[in-house]
């Protein structure tokens, strides 16, 4: 095998080096199980809903830093003045409502946690089994599908915002849940490995 078809990517990828492709080669598509990774994949997601994947992607260390790593605990606890802070930070998306969101999301991450881990919950919605797909051509990709508006749903009624089932496929996407790597890709094959052999405790 060539070196050229070891590094064949997915089309929205670009080429080797870019912010894209990095995110892409080291990533996208790997199962996450870490609760707190993926209550920032999720905050991300829905702060990149309008947006394009590179604007979020560029901003990434400026929203950990605002965010405080994410910790949703002291998110919770952010009144006006971190919201006053957070729209003057030109480092993230400057916009109060996914901002109130953020805050209002990790309150109910909280409220979830307590009864179990964020990861169980949202690997439970699909049973712990992420889905394997063939693509030929990633324009063949839905934008979403009835998990994510199952999972969307799920989010919803546990109190989260800005979880549209469109977000939620990215998500799915993202973390593993889905592999939506073309079928050519040296990506596709290393990730579906990692989704076979995926084990959720408690599932």
């Amino acid at each position: 095998m060539t070196a050229r078809a070891e590094r064949e990517r997915c089309p929205w990828a670009g080429a080797t080096g870019t912010d894209y492709a990095l995110y892409h080669d080291d990533e996208w598509g790997v199962p996450m199980t870490d609760d707190r990774a993926l209550f920032e994949k999720l905050t991300l997601e829905g702060f990149q809903a309008g947006l394009s994947w590179i604007t979020i992607l560029r901003k990434r260390e400026n929203f950990r830093k605002a965010f405080h790593g994410f910790d949703a605990a002291r998110i919770a606890r952010f009144g006006e003045r971190d919201i006053a802070r957070l729209m003057a930070d030109e480092g993230i998306i400057r916009n109060r409502a996914k901002i109130e969101a953020t805050i209002s999301n990790a309150k109910a991450y909280l409220a979830l946690s307590e009864a179990m881990p964020f990861s169980r919950f949202l690997w439970g919605l699909i049973d712990g089994r992420p889905v394997i797909n063939n693509l030929q051509n990633f324009k063949d990709a839905p934008t979403e599908t009835d998990t994510s508006k199952r999972l969307s749903k799920a989010l919803k009624t546990a109190g989260f915002r800005f979880v549209g089932a469109t977000t939620l496929y990215a998500f799915m996407q993202s973390t593993g849940m889905v592999n939506d790597h073309i079928v050519t890709c040296f990506r596709h094959a290393p990730c579906a490995k990692l989704q076979k052999k995926l084990k959720i405790e408690g599932l």
